[in-house]
């Protein structure tokens, strides 16, 4: 093989490397060119995405949170609704952008996809009666206490040392309660809040215990290896978490004016940062 040609291959070679980077490196500067960020929600899960019932339009507080994202970047939000099941796969395939849609870290989530730095840490609570002396998870090692089949709840019940006793919905683990089935259900916090004030008027009250049974960062979901975009991402929550635009969302759908009366407790923060058992 003469020199020439050796030359040319490697010259080939150099090109075609070339191009893979920066097809690879382009996802950003892509979203940049075309001004708009394809972010994918929910497609029917108030108070996080759901449509309007006049208008049809997608609201929320993860629909909001993709137009605040994009107007921080310079960009506008076309939102896709999705499946719970399909968070992660569309995102992976490159069919959205982002996935805002109250999306937990746990460890099969994160070696398929990447996440920004977590905005809120939703937490996995536990109500029992309000006249059971138990005041941390502990006290409840080994009781029975109910949740939804196949739940994260169900998974904090497990790692708790406790009997999960399970049903389809949450109607019925709560029931379960009521009627001497279980010491206490397990659900997420604006379930298990809602659950107790109701409770104060229909059977027998309820308390919810203050430790979380389990952490879940929630965070803005990308395609793996994308640090331009990750970057991006990461920037526009702290820009709206200084600019007390996230806090704003947040009281909008879920805060003490709402059924849910949540308060908005952690900021944007490094996920190395915040100390929590990770789920399978």
């Amino acid at each position: 093989m003469s020199n020439k040609t050796v030359f040319r291959l490697a010259a080939i070679g150099a090109c075609l490397a070339a191009s893979s980077l920066l097809a690879h490196a382009d996802q950003w500067s892509d979203i940049a060119q075309r001004k708009e960020l394809k972010c994918g929600t929910f497609a029917d899960v108030p108070p996080f995405a759901a449509p309007d019932p006049k208008t049809r339009e997608m609201v929320g507080h993860d629909v909001d949170l993709c137009h605040a994202v994009a107007k921080e970047l310079g960009l506008t939000a076309k939102v896709t609704p999705l499946s719970v099941e399909a968070r992660v796969p569309e995102v992976k395939l490159g069919r959205v952008d982002v996935t805002i849609a109250n999306l937990a870290y746990t460890k099969s989530r994160g070696e398929q996809i990447q996440f920004s730095d977590p905005y809120y840490v939703a937490k996995e609570m536990l109500a029992v009666k309000a006249s059971d002396p138990g005041t941390a998870k502990a006290d409840f090692k080994g009781k029975r206490l109910s949740s939804t089949k196949g739940s994260t709840s169900e998974l904090s019940i497990k790692m708790n040392g406790s009997e999960p006793v399970t049903f389809q919905d949450t109607g019925s683990a709560f029931m379960a309660v009521q009627q001497n089935k279980s010491i206490g259900m397990v659900a997420n916090t604006m379930t298990i809040t809602k659950l107790v004030n109701q409770s104060k008027t229909e059977g027998v009250a309820l308390k919810m215990i203050k430790e979380p049974m389990v952490l879940q960062p929630i965070g803005i979901g990308m395609k793996k290896d994308e640090p331009a975009l990750l970057a991006k991402v990461n920037g526009a929550l702290y820009a709206l978490e200084k600019s007390g635009e996230l806090d704003r969302i947040w009281a909008k759908w879920l805060g003490p004016n709402t059924e849910y009366k949540m308060v908005r407790e952690e900021k944007v923060m490094p996920l190395a940062d915040l100390k929590f058992e990770l789920l399978p």
